[in-house]
């Protein structure tokens, strides 16, 4: 089939780009370049379109002939949302109703939507399942909601389905150092040059993290499922600390970090845990790679990224 996939060039999209060439799916990659790399794609097989999801007539443009859409194109992080509401809304909310508006008039049989975790605020209960209260604390988790509810909304108004992937805390290969983003880069990038890291609180927080490889998998599989829509949770199903992280991050690293602590962020939550019992039941889904591994092949990628700034 042939993809359009929104924020192909960044992260988690040149991973999803490179699964659906693997499968023989092609591929226009739609990204305007602000936190994506050309280079992330540009040795694939794809058809790169440089562009805003806030421009509506270029995005209708490259979704001609898609049969699925990916919309990864976002203003990622609490901290970014807090610093520009504006900005995360425009991109995030009106993006994806521009996404959806651009599907809908190409006749694309599948939207993907990336939501986030942030969507449920402050926590009730452990492990999340999708059912739990939403109360998003910051523009952030606000704004990725709004894109859900667009989402089902036109699944149930349009001929189109819509399934929305609530990711947890993802990591791994083509994810790059930004103080507004993953605590694995921001760690992992100090401490391969030796400098101190910051953990906000006191490191007994929770999160639940999920290699990049899982989330690409899952992306496909919810775009090749037919007759399936809504929105489910996507982690690992496993709560690691930060304080551990620390120390399976300086187990790869081979150096054990410089550490110092400050007090905790606003917007952040105590603890996080998926229940991903609803996506392994609709889209057969169960992740594939464990932390420790996961880390170490992210730490390889990383010093050679590192090596050639």
């Amino acid at each position: 089939m042939h993809t359009l996939v929104t924020g192909g060039a960044g992260f988690i999209g040149s991973n999803v780009v490179r699964l659906l060439l693997e499968r023989g799916h092609s591929v226009t990659v739609f990204d305007n370049l602000s936190s994506g790399y050309e280079s992330n794609v540009s040795e694939q097989d794809v058809r790169l379109v440089r562009g805003d999801v806030r421009d509506y007539a270029a995005l209708a443009e490259a979704a001609r002939g898609a049969e699925a859409v990916f919309h990864l194109a976002a203003s990622v992080g609490n901290k970014r949302s807090i610093d520009d509401p504006f900005g995360d809304t425009q991109t995030n909310a009106l993006g994806t109703l521009h996404v959806l508006e651009a599907a809908r008039h190409a006749g694309v049989r599948k939207v993907v939507y990336s939501s986030s975790a942030g969507i449920f605020g402050e926590l009730k209960t452990l492990p999340i399942a999708e059912d739990h209260p939403i109360d998003p604390i910051t523009p952030y988790g606000v704004s990725k909601l709004a894109g859900e509810k667009h989402c089902l909304a036109y699944a149930r108004l349009y001929d189109l389905e819509a399934v929305c992937l609530r990711y947890f805390n993802v990591y791994g290969v083509h994810q790059r150092y930004d103080a507004y983003g993953n605590v694995i880069p921001i760690f992992a990038t100090l401490m391969l040059r030796g400098e101190p890291i910051t953990v906000f609180g006191d490191g007994e927080q929770t999160r639940d993290f999920i290699n990049v490889r899982d989330v690409a998998s899952a992306n496909v599989l919810a775009a090749e499922s037919v007759g399936v829509n809504g929105a489910f949770n996507l982690g690992s199903a496993t709560a690691i600390s930060i304080n551990d992280l620390v120390r399976l991050l300086g187990r790869a690293v081979g150096t054990p970090a410089r550490l110092a602590h400050g007090a905790p962020r606003p917007g952040d939550v105590r603890d996080s845990l998926a229940d991903i019992s609803a996506i392994r039941t609709a889209l057969g889904f169960a992740p594939a790679v464990e932390i420790e591994p996961g880390l170490g092949e992210y730490i390889v990628w990383l010093r050679e990224e590192l090596s050639g700034q």
